[in-house]
């Protein structure tokens, strides 16, 4: 069993006011002894983040406080000529084991961020894979992570209200296609939706159904995912799938 959870993130007038925010809110996950956690993509008013290590510096400590992952959602990055939105992982030694980089830059971003060429796995207390906002939408983004391996997969977000239900489609859609559960964190504003989602599966008689849970307002929620369950159903999933072109 694998306790996650996620943080739905509101406005903040700088960056030192957001982490202060969301630093309590991961220290009542840490408490809870959840061992993976997820923030949205671009919650902080400056999402451009020179040093990682500097900026998350609070976060790090609480990650190796309480042994704990932390995904601190999606940010720009600037290395040399190249520009990327990517997500840090740091692992419960409170160190950043790795970077995710978007693969599907969204609409404006695309005149400035590379996109990512790789879907890695991180493994902590279990194998992972994250997928950044628009990544959902591209069906091989799950199903590749899920064939190298992730058990469980993360998607960091940032959805304007009017793509809420869009997105709720996207991201079952990823659950269920590839029987893997999937949280997926979203930031509540004036302009975005909220929403947030811990996607898990039940199965009943032959039907695989989706468990919903979803988050208002800024707050932090956690569940608890019985890794087990899902092998059997995922495994059979992958041998149902026939070649074809």
């Amino acid at each position: 069993m694998t306790r996650v959870g996620l943080i739905q993130t509101k406005s903040y007038v700088n960056n030192k006011e957001g982490i202060q925010n969301v630093s309590k809110l991961l220290k009542n996950l840490g408490n809870a002894e959840t061992e993976i956690v997820c923030l949205p993509e671009q919650w902080l008013p400056n999402n451009e983040i020179e040093d990682y290590d500097q900026e998350f510096l609070e976060f790090k400590k609480i990650a190796k406080n309480y042994s704990m992952t932390i995904i601190p959602g999606a940010f720009y990055e600037k290395n040399g000529n190249k520009i990327s939105i990517n997500s840090p992982v740091i692992d419960p030694e409170g160190e950043i084991i790795g970077k995710q980089e978007k693969i599907h830059p969204y609409d404006y971003e695309k005149e400035t961020v590379s996109a990512g060429t790789e879907a890695k796995i991180f493994k902590t207390s279990c194998k992972f894979g994250i997928m950044i906002c628009y990544d959902t939408v591209f069906p091989g983004v799950a199903q590749m992570l899920v064939n190298k391996g992730a058990e469980i997969l993360f998607s960091p977000s940032r959805i304007v209200k009017e793509g809420i239900e869009p997105w709720e489609m996207y991201v079952q859609v990823r659950s269920l296609e590839n029987r893997i559960p999937i949280i997926a964190p979203n930031v509540e504003n004036t302009k975005f939706g909220g929403n947030s989602m811990i996607i898990e599966l039940t199965k009943e008689g032959k039907i695989v159904k989706t468990k919903i849970t979803k988050l208002e307002e800024e707050l932090e929620m956690s569940a608890d995912i019985i890794l087990s369950n899902y092998k059997k159903i995922r495994r059979q999933r992958l041998e149902d799938r026939n070649k074809f072109q």
